[in-house]
């Protein structure tokens, strides 16, 4: 019985009596046109659908993986008939069982799973192009440059990139701070002597980050879940400690892009406010004790010792 590969050749024999021009010449033509023809398409389908498709879904990222998409869906098409042109059909690809599964287990299975991964995090959305992260484990923070259903890519702080599969992030504790609202959180703890003006040192370290452009000043409180937090900067007195009282600002900055130059400079201005008040910052103290427990070393005057000389005198001789 007669596949269609005969077809083919038929239909390729007619053309070479029709134009003069040998077969296999015009199957090469025809896969460069056919090359050129998916790649111009696979664009203009992107142009086309774009505009549309991002008015749909509002998010980059499912905008992206519905243009790669219906791009793949034409290099599939042109693939097709690349394999047409070629004389192959599906029907001629013959696979044992064995083989398949071999294909299937090494190459396919992790392929699968982190596609399976990508379509969750598409899902439940734990982070979107350009939202600062933080990958807990390897503490690196970075913004979101891209995700496609393997991956995930990130731009570090560092000018690196990170491309983490997405089986392997939706194991991994991140931290989005920039999800829904920018505003965060910081504290900065302090311990000073007993001694010191404790109201003082609070209204210091209110003042410095009052005083930080970044940090938000005042206004309603801030709401995290049912409960509400003071947005203006607030010293609370923490604990009473072994080496003075504790204490600890809890302050809001505004944006999460430059949290290391925000609490540098709050740093830098409780320290130099400290200096002018009767505050004292506490810090632990070691103290020697040498009584009768202690044990005594015998030495000579010339340096030496010997193993008797333990528990003697110095020799005055």
């Amino acid at each position: 019985m007669a596949g269609p590969e005969p077809l083919a050749v038929d239909v390729w024999t007619a053309m070479e009596g029709a134009t003069g021009v040998p077969a296999v010449v015009l199957r090469f033509l025809a896969l460069v046109v056919t090359v050129l023809v998916g790649y111009y398409l696979s664009g203009l389908v992107v142009r086309m659908l774009g505009r549309p498709v991002a008015r749909r879904f509002r998010r980059p990222s499912l905008t992206r993986t519905v243009l790669r998409s219906a791009r793949m869906a034409v290099f599939v098409v042109a693939g097709l008939v690349v394999l047409w042109i070629l004389g192959v059909h599906p029907s001629d690809i013959t696979l044992s069982v064995a083989v398949f599964s071999a294909v299937l287990g090494i190459v396919l299975a992790p392929i699968v799973g982190s596609v399976i991964s990508g379509l969750f995090v598409l899902a439940d959305q734990p982070y979107e192009i350009g939202d600062l992260i933080e990958i807990t484990d390897v503490e690196r923070r970075g913004y979101v440059e891209d995700i496609t259903l393997r991956y995930t890519k990130i731009f570090t702080l560092d000018n690196t990139f990170i491309v983490l599969p997405n089986s392997s992030i939706r194991e991994r504790d991140v931290i989005n701070f920039s999800a829904e609202d920018e505003r965060t959180r910081m504290s900065l703890p302090l311990v000073v002597t007993y001694d010191s003006d404790v109201a003082a040192a609070r209204e210091i370290m209110e003042q410095a980050a009052l005083d930080t452009p970044e940090v938000i000043d005042g206004g309603p409180d801030i709401r995290i879940g049912s409960a509400r937090y003071p947005a203006a900067p607030t010293c609370y007195v923490e604990e009473y400690g072994d080496h003075g009282v504790r204490l600890l600002l809890r302050y809001w900055v505004k944006t999460p892009y430059y949290l290391t130059r925000v609490e540098s400079k709050v740093n830098e201005r409780v320290w130099d406010a400290i200096g002018d008040a009767d505050v004292d910052i506490a810090y632990p103290h070691s103290h020697l004790v040498f009584d009768e427990t202690s044990g005594r070393l015998g030495v000579d005057l010339d340096g030496s010792s010997g193993p008797g000389d333990a528990g003697s005198g110095p020799d005055t001789r």
